[in-house]
């Protein structure tokens, strides 16, 4: 509704709607269908990718999410929906492990109604630091910045580690991860599906067409499966780390597009 507020707004100042000026809106408003779960999906669709890299199927994945919100509680659905082992989650004041696998539809019932994982009765406790060194397959942190650093990088056990959060790396833990062989999936990429399903909704108010909800899908899929592709044939053709393949990658496409457009004095 917020949103909603502010594109009414400067509506009334345009003096007529102008629905493009800011995304995240009421679907009746000129909102996306899609929208509050696309940051999640967005990390299901790389996670998928990362999986096949790696030559392993999601049933033999074993999933630790740190966070439960928009983006980790959705992810952690997503991802247990499709087949993966979700062992562990959790909220801002800790969470819970089983290594034989999560009910997550049933775990996030539960917390949506004591506000706590404490005293889930099919998993075990497991402390925010702790849940980030678990035997995993795959870490998602997607609860805040900074959880990953020199201090624990080392005993991080992942094959791949995808970025749910804004920078839940430092930069000094980055050098760790790259020596120890952690498929690092950075926050530029994996959590980069939010902003694009809000890209989806600009486009869709400048159309003044709305796409159906698996449409947003699809697109936001081939988008985020195109640009991990584009991301792994960087690095490896640079021999550089995830991250900084992410940054060089883009930067390479800015200045190439500066040059093609000239300057104009």
């Amino acid at each position: 509704q917020t949103m909603a507020w502010i594109m009414d707004t400067y509506s009334m100042h345009a003096r007529h709607t102008v629905t493009a000026v800011v995304t995240g809106k009421p679907i009746d408003l000129g909102g996306s269908r899609g929208r509050r779960e696309a940051t999640g999906r967005g990390l299901l669709f790389v996670i998928n990718e990362a999986v096949k890299r790696f030559n392993m199927s999601a049933a033999s994945t074993r999933v630790v999410v740190q966070g439960s919100g928009n983006v980790g509680g959705i992810a952690a659905l997503l991802l247990h929906e499709a087949g993966y082992k979700v062992v562990a989650i959790s909220d801002v004041h800790g969470g819970i492990y089983n290594a034989k696998g999560i009910d997550v539809p049933a775990a996030l019932k539960y917390l949506k109604s004591t506000r706590s994982f404490e005293d889930y009765p099919e998993a075990g406790a497991v402390s925010n630091a702790d849940l980030l060194e678990l035997d995993c397959d795959v870490l998602v942190p997607a609860a805040t910045e900074n959880q990953i650093t020199s201090h624990n990088a080392k005993r991080l056990k992942c094959k791949v580690l995808a970025e749910g959060a804004n920078g839940p790396t430092t930069a000094n833990a980055d050098k760790i991860l790259y020596e120890k062989g952690i498929f690092v999936i950075p926050d530029i990429l994996a959590n980069a599906g939010g902003v694009t399903v809000s890209y989806f909704e600009w486009v869709q108010d400048r159309m003044g067409y709305f796409w159906r909800e698996d449409v947003v899908n699809e697109r936001l899929q081939d988008t985020m499966v195109a640009s991990f592709n584009d991301l792994c044939r960087y690095a490896d053709a640079h021999s550089v780390d995830t991250r900084t393949a992410a940054y060089m990658l883009a930067i390479d496409r800015v200045a190439y597009d500066t040059r093609m457009r000239g300057i104009y004095a």
